[in-house]
């Protein structure tokens, strides 16, 4: 078993993701949602379904950014992964995956479509592996990385987590 975030990466051959960390999909459906049935927030048809692996190592983090559908965490190995969330209304959460569920870690975690999240791992070495779902099936159209300066104007409040998970 891999012990390592490069052992991890290489045994399952991820590449740099946009966002910070590692990934690669791994499944698509091959059914496909016309855009006539997709609420308006797309602008053409989407594959009903997609799920990846990411992979973050403990010295870096995942950056804010938005998608329009739902995205559903599942924890698989390493370190406790930490999701920041930002919600359209200003509402900050955290959720924390992990092992640990008795001590409020959960096995998986929704982010809600069009809310502004990242993720950091709870450790000082090591990694987080997730899988992550989307419904309808995510394309990179559907992704806005967050933008430090125009968040913060617009969420003042949250300055801090927005400093340390923006480049």
């Amino acid at each position: 078993m891999p012990n390592t975030a490069q052992d991890w990466i290489d045994h399952l051959t991820l590449e740099r993701h946009p966002e910070g960390g590692y990934y690669r999909e791994t499944y698509r459906t091959d059914e496909t949602l016309p855009t006539d049935a997709l609420p308006g927030r797309f602008d053409g048809a989407r594959d009903v379904a997609a799920l990846i692996y990411f992979l973050l190592p403990a010295d870096a983090f995942s950056a804010l950014h938005r998608i329009r559908q739902d995205e559903v965490w599942h924890f698989y190995a390493g370190a406790p992964l930490t999701l920041h969330q930002i919600a359209p209304d200003g509402a900050y959460t955290t959720q924390t995956l992990g092992r640990a569920v008795t001590e409020g870690q959960q096995l998986h975690a929704v982010v809600p479509a069009g809310t502004w999240f990242g993720a950091t791992v709870e450790a000082d070495a090591g990694y987080g592996l997730a899988g992550c779902t989307t419904a309808p099936a995510f394309e990179f159209e559907d992704f806005e990385l967050a933008e430090q300066e125009a968040l913060t104007e617009t969420f003042p409040q949250h300055r801090g987590v927005i400093e340390r998970l923006t480049r």
